[in-house]
C-alpha cells in the first residue's frame, strides 16, 4: 500500500493561513507556526468585537437621547417611559438619529411622552 503524502495539502494550507494574516507584524505574517496562533486569536477579537459593536453603539444611542431630551426637559428614561405610554413604537437608533439630525421631530415626540405621562 502506498503511503500519503501530504506537501500539497499542507502547503495550500499554510499559504491560506498566511494570506490571511498578511499585514500582521513580525514573525506573525511571516512563520506558520507563529501565524496560525496570531490567526486564531484574531478571529476571537473578532467574534468578540461584533458583539461589542452592537453594545457600544446602544449606549451611544442612549447617550444621544439623553441629551436631547434633557433639552426637552425630561430625563431618558421619563422620555422613553413616555413614549412608551404613548404608543410610540421607534427603536433606540432611529430616535438618537432624529436627536442629532431632526430637533424639532425630537422635540414633537418629547411633547407627546410629556402628554402621555401627564395622561396616566
Amino acid at each position: 500500500m502506498a503511503r500519503v503524502k501530504r506537501g500539497v495539502t499542507r502547503h495550500a494550507r499554510h499559504k491560506k493561513v498566511l494570506e490571511q494574516t498578511k499585514g500582521f507584524r513580525g514573525r506573525a505574517s511571516k512563520t506558520f507556526g507563529t501565524a496560525h496562533e496570531r490567526l486564531e486569536k484574531s478571529l476571537q477579537y473578532a467574534y468578540r468585537d461584533r458583539r461589542n459593536k452592537r453594545r457600544r453603539f446602544r449606549s451611544l444611542w442612549v447617550q444621544r437621547i439623553n441629551a436631547a431630551a434633557r433639552e426637552c426637559g425630561l430625563t431618558y428614561a421619563r422620555f422613553m417611559s413616555g413614549l412608551r405610554r404613548a404608543g410610540v413604537a421607534l427603536d433606540r437608533k432611529m430616535l438618537a438619529d432624529l436627536a442629532a439630525r431632526e430637533p424639532v421631530a425630537f422635540r414633537s415626540l418629547a411633547d407627546q411622552a410629556k402628554a402621555a405621562l401627564k395622561a396616566s
